[in-house]
């Protein structure tokens, strides 16, 4: 059986169809050995590993370079530049249309997370917290 190799775009690894894949590619591993993964990035650079992870970790590795990290509380701490990188520019934003459902459940959520009782928010984030996307 020879070896294949498949090519990954750079924007699967920031969808939820990740981890997805990261368990098919255990099965995959365990029925037909090791393959390498491979993923291109910014004018047809790859990054290669042996296991999803390790693929992971140079991925963010390679694309950490010249990267700067800043979190805002709100808008109003951005300068306008930032704003209009971020937020304002037309060819950039996404603007997505709430109904009154989703803003009743989306005030639910809050209130639940931000109140005053320990443990709903606890049972919550127990439940949901292998979703996150946390990128401490």
């Amino acid at each position: 059986m020879g070896a294949s190799r498949v090519v990954l775009p750079f924007a699967l690894f920031q969808t939820s169809a990740y981890k997805g894949l990261r368990k098919a590619s255990e099965k995959l591993q365990a029925a037909a050995g090791r393959p390498r993964f491979v993923a291109r990035y910014a004018e047809k650079r790859e990054v290669e590993a042996a296991s999803w992870s390790e693929l992971r970790g140079a991925i963010l590795e390679a694309t950490q370079h010249g990267i700067e990290v800043q979190r805002f509380k709100g808008l109003g701490e951005m300068n306008p530049d930032q704003l209009w990188e971020t937020t304002m520019d037309p060819e950039k934003r996404i603007l997505q249309q709430v109904t009154i459902e989703q803003a009743e459940r989306a005030d639910e959520v809050f209130s639940m997370l931000m109140g005053d009782q320990v443990e709903p928010r606890r049972e919550f984030i127990e439940r949901h917290a292998r979703e996150a996307n946390v990128d401490v």
